[in-house]
């Protein structure tokens, strides 16, 4: 995971800005947001030490017998269900996965960078296709949290959205997947051992993703509305009651903040396993359509290559937007009763 420097300009606001790309822009407004690198290298390496835990390659036993050579032998295909090992420079494991990770990662601080080098009042080319991409998410964002949270919150969700995004999409690019090391089949080269695979097909780098959004939830609620409120928000009775039915209320409503932590606390799991589930699905159907009909290896994947583009975007939109409901779910003030008229 990382964080792209997405609130690029101060605005007459205190806490926000937001790029407006036809409007005129004065020069002492276009300054980066001080600090912001130091968020972004804290949160690329904490995701990358996570998802860097040893990883084990399978091996076939030496001692297996080999069919009779009358049987049929159907050999296994398809993407391993965990990253592989290629490397372990100083007792540091490597995986093909880590290293998609980080050629993304890398890729999107650059073009940041390059994007918004030189800054110009009139933008175009790449600065003006991030202006557009960081004001579109931003209204986006602003429409389901509110302009409050938003203002707070932005960073992480436009960078977990940018990353998922692009992570999803280099997955598909040719030669991930179909480089490394492997042997010959009975119809073709079988990869073993890929040199790279898509980032979010581990489910190690998906954990540490909603790892960083459980500790920042957390973190968000808490200066929101306080330990006290935040506990008011779980356990305590909604709405107004009086009498015996206040008493079975209460009851109710702390049985049912004893739920909603249990659902809290598998909520890191479910965000993981659903994007890494489904990339991890889409990688194994592809390799199936490219190995269905030998000689129609390079034709049939096509058209399941433009549904992977859409599952790309799609699951970066469910995870942004998962989170981003978690957050307002628990952020939101409670509206104080209006004063009555006189």
């Amino acid at each position: 995971m990382l964080t792209i420097p997405l609130k690029l300009f101060s605005a007459p606001e205190a806490s926000s800005v937001l790029i407006q790309s036809t409007a005129p822009l004065s020069c002492e407004r276009a300054s980066i947001c001080p600090g912001f690198r130091t968020k972004l290298i804290a949160l690329l390496f904490a995701a990358v030490f996570i998802c860097s835990a040893p990883h084990h390659a399978l091996a076939m036993n030496a001692g297996q017998t080999a069919p009779a050579p009358s049987t049929p032998h159907l050999e296994e295909q398809g993407p391993s269900p965990k990253a592989v090992e290629i490397a372990r420079p100083f007792g540091f494991p490597i995986t093909n996965s880590m290293v998609a990770c980080w050629i993304v990662a890398v890729g999107l601080i650059l073009f940041a960078q390059v994007a918004t080098r030189h800054m110009n009042l009139m933008p175009s080319g790449i600065q003006n296709f991030w202006e557009w991409l960081v004001e579109g998410l931003y209204t986006f964002l602003e429409g389901i949290i509110g302009s409050h949270l938003v203002k707070r919150t932005f960073w992480f969700f436009a960078s977990v959205f940018i990353f998922i995004l692009t992570a999803n999409w280099l997955g598909l690019v040719p030669g991930v997947g179909t480089i490394g090391w492997g042997h010959r089949g009975s119809y073709s080269f079988i990869i073993d051992h890929p040199l790279f695979r898509g980032a979010n097909a581990d489910v190690n780098l998906t954990f540490a993703m909603a790892l960083i959004f459980f500790a920042c939830w957390i973190i968000w609620a808490l200066q929101e509305v306080g330990p006290l409120g935040f506990l008011k928000e779980l356990f305590a009775p909604k709405g107004d009651t009086g009498g015996p039915m206040k008493i079975v209320m209460v009851i109710v409503f702390f049985a049912s903040g004893c739920l909603e932590i249990i659902s809290i606390l598998f909520r890191p799991v479910s965000l993981s396993f659903r994007l890494y589930g489904n990339v991890f699905a889409g990688e194994n159907m592809l390799e199936t359509m490219s190995t269905l009909v030998p000689r129609l290896g390079w034709l049939l994947p096509i058209p399941f290559y433009f549904l992977e583009l859409l599952v790309g975007l799609v699951q970066a939109l469910v995870f942004m937007l998962l989170t981003a409901v978690f957050t307002l779910l628990i952020c939101q003030h409670e509206e104080e009763p209006a004063a009555a008229q006189g």
